[in-house]
Parts: structure tokens; C-alpha cells; sequence
């Protein structure tokens, strides 16, 4: 994201003048559109084209509802997705809860609300993004480690404790050890696929 720019944003509405105002307060909130869409057909693909930051997408479009491309690009992680809808009935913040949206835009449109709905979207998404890279560093240590334990009959605190002292003495983060000993596990030809 470029440093003077807020987000970068795609719309995902088919109501011009929704989309205007929308595009309008963005803007005047130090946004930028990136681009827009106005079916479910077209909104993921052109989405993951955009790398947008964000992803304002309405409910009610004319080929299905906006929470399916919703659930598809938070499933993907590649963007917070912000609904933006008429409707507050229980079922639809259900279904958008289910989609992984990271926040909700009420129609008709307050501009004054769009930034901080925004701002609150991408930090709950990058929140996000930082726990999954986390949990996933973590399965990778963890694989590493029972590697060594099998590979030198180490107990679980032998191997953590040999994969932290290498990666102080190279002054790497232990998920890069994690990764080499995994390499060298695949490479030697002795893990389970060997």
C-alpha cells in the first residue's frame, strides 16, 4: 500500500448511486478505488486481479448474493471484505459472519462512517493474517521437531532446543530452522515419502 494512500479499495455493487457515494466518501477519506464490479460472476476474479486492500462488497446483486464472492475472497485471504447492505436482520450478519467479513456498511450511506469501518476491517484482517502465519509457523516447527526427534531419537525438549540454539547461532527466525531441517529431511530422502 502506497504510503499516501489510506486503501486501496474494490467495489463490488450494482447500484450506480450507491457505488458513487461510496467512491465519494473513500476519496475524501484518503482512499483510493481501484476498481468495481457489479455481479458475483465477475467479483472474484477481477478482486484477485485488483489486490485491493479491501473489498466493500453489497448483499443483493443481480446474479446471487454478495456474501458467496464475500466467503470465497475471505476463504482466500487475499483481502478484508467489508459487506454492504440495506439489511440488519439476525440471518444476513449471520451469513456474513459465516463469510469471514471483517465488517458491515449500512445503505443508505453515511460517509462519515466509511473510515473507521474501513480502518477496523483491514486491522482485524491483518490480525487475522498475522495469527494464521503464526499458527502456520507453528505446524512447521513442530514438524521439524519430531523430524529431528526421529531422526536422532531426541527427546520433544532435545529437538526444541537444538533447533533454537541453531537459529541463534545464525541469527535466524526458528521458522527458517524449521524449514531447513524439513529441506534437508527431503532432500536426504528419509522422511515419509522416502
Amino acid at each position: 500500500m502506497s504510503s499516501s494512500l489510506r486503501w486501496r479499495v474494490a467495489i463490488v455493487d450494482d447500484h450506480e448511486r450507491s457505488r458513487a457515494a461510496l467512491r465519494a466518501a473513500i476519496w475524501s477519506a484518503g482512499g483510493e478505488v481501484i476498481g468495481e464490479a457489479t455481479r458475483c460472476a465477475d467479483a472474484v476474479v477481477k478482486i484477485k486481479g485488483w489486490s485491493p486492500d479491501i473489498a466493500v462488497v453489497a448483499v443483493g446483486l443481480p446474479d446471487g448474493d454478495g456474501t458467496e464472492p464475500a466467503a470465497e475472497l475471505a476463504a482466500a485471504a487475499h483481502c478484508a471484505i467489508v459487506l454492504f447492505t440495506s439489511h440488519t436482520e439476525a440471518r444476513v450478519v449471520r451469513r456474513a459472519a459465516d463469510a469471514g467479513v471483517m465488517a458491515y456498511l449500512l445503505k443508505p450511506l453515511r460517509p462519515e462512517e466509511v473510515a473507521p469501518t474501513l480502518d477496523i476491517a483491514l486491522a482485524r484482517f491483518r490480525e487475522v493474517q498475522a495469527l494464521r502465519r503464526a499458527l502456520e509457523e507453528r505446524k512447521l516447527i513442530e514438524r521439524a521437531k519430531g523430524t529431528l526427534m526421529d531422526r536422532y531419537r531426541l527427546t520433544e525438549d532435545e529437538a526444541f532446543r537444538r533447533m533454537r540454539r541453531a537459529a541463534m547461532d545464525s541469527r535466524r527466525p526458528m521458522v527458517d530452522v524449521a524449514r531447513a531441517v524439513l529441506v534437508s529431511e527431503s532432500v536426504a530422502g528419509t522422511g515419509p515419502d522416502g
